[in-house]
C-alpha cells in the first residue's frame, strides 16, 4: 500500500503538490497523530502550520523604477525641458526606423525644393479637419512648426492620423509645398515585438487586485473576506486551492482606500471618514495573507498624496500601519519591477500603471470610443504601448514636469502591463506582452455612473509564470468561487 492510498482510506487528501515532491512526500511520516483527521487536507500550508516546513524565500521581487523625488518648486523652464526631454527619447527610438534616418529639423524646411521628399520627426500641437475631410496636423520640434496635410484618399495614414491625439510624438514622410508637407507616411514610436513570450522555469502565480476602495458604502466586504479566505486555501475547489498555493506575489495597482473630498458629495457615500482608519482596516486585511506572499503595491487617484503623475509611494503617517508589514513593498505609480529573476532566467518585467489616463484615451480616440470605450481597456492599453506613453495628451493627467526625464514614457517593452481605474477586466496581448486590467471590490456608486464607468467587481486574474495562461476567479457569486481560464498565446 503506498502513501497516498494510506491516508486517503483516513480520509485524508493529499494536494497534488505534495504527491509530486518526493521531498514533502518524506515530511508525511513526521506529522503526529493528533493532526491526521477526516477531511484534512494536507499541502504546504498545512505542512508550514505544523512546523514541517520553512515560509518560502520572498526575495525575488526587483524594484526597477520607483519615482521618489522630492517635490520642488515648478517654472515655466520645468515645462519646456520636461517636453524637450520627451522629444529626445522617443525621437531616439523612431530614428530607429530606416525612413527616419535622415530626419530634416523644422525650420530647414523652408529652404527646401518644391515637391522635394523629406522627413521630419515632431510632437502634435494642434489637429483639425478641413470642409474637404482632410486632416491637417500641426507639427513642432525644437527648431519650429509646419503644417502636415494627410489627404483622406490615403486611406491607411488617414485611419492612422484619425487616431493621433495631441502632443503625441510622430514620425512623417512626405513631400514640401510651401508652408506645408503632404505626407505619404506617418510613423508612431510603438513598442518592438518580443520574440518570444517568454515563459519562466518555476510553476509559480501572480494574483492581481484592483480598486479595493476600502471605506466605502459600496466595498463588497464579503467577496474580499472570500478573497482573502481563498488565497489562505480555506475556500474554493480543489483546482482553486491549488492554484492559491503556487500564489507567490499579490499585486495591487491602486485604489486602496476610498479616500476623503476625492468629489463633491463623497462623505455620504463613506462608512470610514477617517483616511486613516481606511488605511487601518485595509492593513488587516492584509495582514491575514500568508507572510511568503510578496504584496507589490502602487497608489492611484483616490489614495492619500498628490494626484499629479508620478504619483510617489504611500510612506506616510496615515499609512504606517501598512508600512510596517514585513510583505509589502510600497511602489510609485507608474512602477516598473522585476518578478522570477534567477541566475539562469532574467525573470519578468511588470510595468505599473494605476491608470488614470484611460479614461481621456477612452474618450477621445474616435476608434476606441467607436469600439466600446471604457469597456475596452485592452484597446487603450494597446494604443498606450504605441505611443510609448503613458499619458501622451497634456490634459489626459495631471503630472509634473520633470525637468531631467519623463517618467511616463515607456522606455523598454515589459513582459506584462498592468493597470486599473475603470474597474473593468481585461487580458489581451499584444507583441508578445500580456496586457491586463483589473477589477474592483466596489458596487456601482453615483461618481461611477457620472463617469461612464461599469464595474465588473471581485474578479481576480491569477498569472501563472510558468504557462503564461491567466485563469480568473469570479468572487461574486454566492456559493462558490467560480474559476475561468484566459489563455495568453
Amino acid at each position: 500500500m503506498n502513501v497516498t492510498t494510506s491516508f486517503l482510506e483516513k480520509g485524508i487528501l493529499l494536494s497534488p503538490e505534495i504527491t509530486k515532491d518526493p521531498v514533502l512526500l518524506e515530511k508525511l511520516s513526521q506529522i503526529k497523530n493528533k493532526y491526521l483527521k477526516a477531511g484534512v487536507i494536507i499541502n504546504k500550508v498545512f505542512l508550514r502550520k505544523i512546523g514541517l516546513l520553512e515560509e518560502e524565500s520572498t526575495t525575488k521581487v526587483k524594484v526597477l523604477f520607483s519615482y521618489n523625488q522630492k517635490p520642488g518648486k515648478i517654472t515655466v523652464n520645468d515645462f519646456v525641458s520636461y517636453f524637450n526631454k520627451r522629444f529626445e527619447l522617443l525621437s531616439s527610438f523612431l530614428r530607429q526606423r530606416q525612413e527616419l534616418q535622415r530626419v530634416t529639423s523644422i525650420n530647414r524646411l523652408k529652404n527646401m525644393k518644391h515637391r522635394e521628399t523629406i522627413a521630419i520627426i515632431g510632437l502634435v500641437f494642434d489637429k483639425r479637419i478641413t470642409k474637404n475631410n482632410n486632416i491637417i496636423l500641426t507639427l513642432e520640434d525644437p527648431s519650429g512648426k509646419i503644417n502636415i496635410i494627410i489627404s483622406n484618399k490615403k486611406k491607411e495614414i488617414f485611419e492612422l492620423a484619425k487616431e493621433i491625439v495631441l502632443d503625441e510624438l510622430i514620425g512623417v514622410e512626405g513631400v514640401v509645398a510651401g508652408s506645408f508637407v503632404f505626407s505619404n507616411q506617418i510613423f508612431i514610436p510603438d513598442i518592438p515585438f518580443l520574440k518570444e513570450l517568454k515563459k519562466g522555469p518555476e510553476e509559480e502565480c501572480v494574483a492581481i487586485v484592483g480598486d479595493p476602495h476600502f471605506g466605502s458604502k459600496a466595498f463588497l466586504k464579503k467577496e474580499f473576506n472570500d478573497f482573502i479566505e481563498w488565497i489562505n486555501q480555506r475556500k474554493g475547489s480543489e483546482e482553486q486551492r491549488e492554484i492559491a498555493s503556487k500564489v507567490k506575489h499579490l499585486i495591487i495597482i491602486g485604489d486602496l482606500v476610498e479616500g476623503v473630498g476625492i468629489y463633491p458629495g463623497q462623505e455620504k457615500n463613506l462608512e470610514i471618514k477617517d483616511i486613516k482608519e481606511q488605511y487601518d482596516l485595509f492593513t488587516e486585511h492584509l495582514k491575514k495573507i500568508p507572510k511568503n506572499i510578496n504584496i507589490i503595491i502602487c497608489p492611484g487617484n483616490h489614495d492619500i498624496g498628490r494626484l499629479s503623475e508620478p504619483q510617489p509611494p504611500l510612506l506616510h503617517k496615515y499609512t504606517e500601519s501598512l508600512q510596517s508589514l514585513p510583505n509589502v513593498l510600497l511602489l510609485s505609480n507608474p512602477a516598473y519591477i522585476n518578478i522570477g529573476a534567477t541566475k539562469d532566467f532574467p525573470g519578468f518585467d511588470f510595468l505599473l500603471y494605476h491608470g488614470y489616463s484611460l479614461i481621456y484615451y477612452a474618450d477621445n480616440v474616435e476608434n476606441i470610443r467607436a469600439r466600446g470605450g471604457q469597456k475596452r481597456p485592452d484597446l487603450i492599453m494597446k494604443f498606450l504601448l504605441q505611443r510609448r506613453h503613458l499619458a501622451p495628451t497634456h490634459t489626459s493627467n495631471l503630472y509634473v514636469p520633470n525637468p531631467d526625464s519623463d517618467p511616463l514614457i515607456i522606455n523598454k517593452s515589459p513582459d506584462f502591463f498592468i493597470t486599473g481605474h475603470i474597474h473593468r477586466l481585461s487580458v489581451s496581448n499584444y507583441k508578445n506582452i500580456t496586457l491586463l486590467n483589473c477589477s474592483c471590490w466596489t458596487g456601482l456608486t453615483e461618481d461611477m455612473e457620472k463617469r461612464g464607468l461599469e464595474p465588473q467587481p471581485a474578479k481576480v486574474p491569477i498569472i501563472n509564470l510558468k504557462t503564461r495562461e491567466v485563469k480568473i476567479i469570479n468572487f461574486l457569486k454566492e456559493e462558490k468561487p467560480e474559476l475561468k481560464n484566459e489563455k495568453i498565446l
